[in-house]
């Protein structure tokens, strides 16, 4: 996830914040022209984070309101959602002034020559949780241990692509068919072998950028499910201020340790993994919280077991008790 912009003259430094955008858009809006940018879809990971880096530089993003879920109530840039692999051509053909979508549609603008990536989502939230395997309850009640060998086998995937570079390479080849991603392997291959090219040529080492297992990344934190809790209500998808045991009891309800751990102790036990590679009951994380959180492009601290507070520390966004 990257907020890419139109291809200018010139090189520009990265990351870079919000507010520079700001003076972009107040610009055309003396003109009388919205600045639009297009997102994936409105409970994706790239609206929250492309909002977040919005509002971190002072640009609200918009409302979503009962009778309007467009998301653009006082918006100082419009957004909308965009198909992932039709946005470089969206924005090429002036529909879009830019926009925010995984890899690899911005690597591929960046190829093509049309766009320039400004900021990454590692910038935005360093090592930010991402992609979700979600089932439905019912499912997963009448399907217990199949639950449990699709989650085993999604660790070992992971595990498997975090162990060399020669499997990523292998994971480019496979994800470079036409019935999957269907980009071109160089394209691909930029993010998910560590490197990140801004511009043409200038391409910067991100190890971290594409993180399937590291830090215990496959885990499913209740603090990453109360971090998007927040955002929809900030931005008016949950109408009304909640106590921050909602938060939290709304996370319990969805994220299930539990059933991964089932995974992770038969991976353990049939030493395809190592105990070490998994959260610990009782150690920082095995609660399920990550603990307070800094790592985010405007500084403030996150912490998952006071949503409230957090909501309370933004100059844009609604707080607990607003409406709109």
């Amino acid at each position: 996830m990257k907020p890419l912009l139109p291809k200018k003259d010139g090189r520009i430094e990265h990351p870079i914040k919000a507010d520079a955008l700001k003076k972009v858009v107040d610009k055309w809006k003396a003109q009388g022209k919205p600045f639009k940018m297009g997102m994936v879809f409105p409970v994706s990971t790239h609206n929250y984070e492309l909002r977040y880096w919005l509002a971190a530089g002072g640009l609200n993003p918009g409302y979503y309101t009962a009778s309007d879920i467009s998301g653009t109530k006082g918006a100082d840039v419009l957004l909308s959602v965009t198909p992932p692999p039709q946005m470089p051509a969206t924005m090429e053909a002036g529909t879009i002034n830019g926009y925010c979508v995984g890899e690899p549609w911005n690597q591929q603008a960046v190829f093509k020559g049309i766009g320039v990536p400004v900021v990454t989502d590692l910038e935005i939230w360093k090592n930010n949780p991402e992609k979700v395997f979600g089932v439905t309850r019912g499912w997963a009640t009448q399907n217990p241990n199949t639950h449990v060998a699709v989650v085993k086998a999604m660790i070992r995937a992971c595990m498997w692509l975090d162990a060399s570079m020669a499997n990523r390479l292998e994971a480019v080849k496979l994800l470079s068919k036409s019935n999957y991603v269907g980009a071109d392997e160089e394209v691909i291959a930029n993010s998910m072998t560590g490197t990140f090219e801004y511009e043409k040529g200038d391409k910067r080492p991100m190890p971290d950028f594409n993180v399937f297992f590291r830090y215990f990344a496959t885990y499913p934190f209740y603090s990453d499910a109360i971090w998007y809790l927040t955002q929809m209500r900030r931005w008016g998808q949950i109408t009304e201020g909640k106590p921050d045991s909602w938060y939290i009891d709304t996370a319990k309800k969805v994220y299930l340790p539990e059933v991964y751990m089932q995974a992770a102790n038969a991976l353990i036990a049939e030493g395809k993994a190592k105990a070490s590679d998994f959260p610990a009951k009782g150690d920082k994380f095995g609660d399920g919280f990550k603990g307070p959180q800094d790592g985010f492009i405007d500084g403030i601290v996150y912490d998952g077991r006071k949503p409230n507070d957090y909501l309370g520390k933004f100059k844009i966004g609604l707080k607990n008790a607003d409406a709109v």
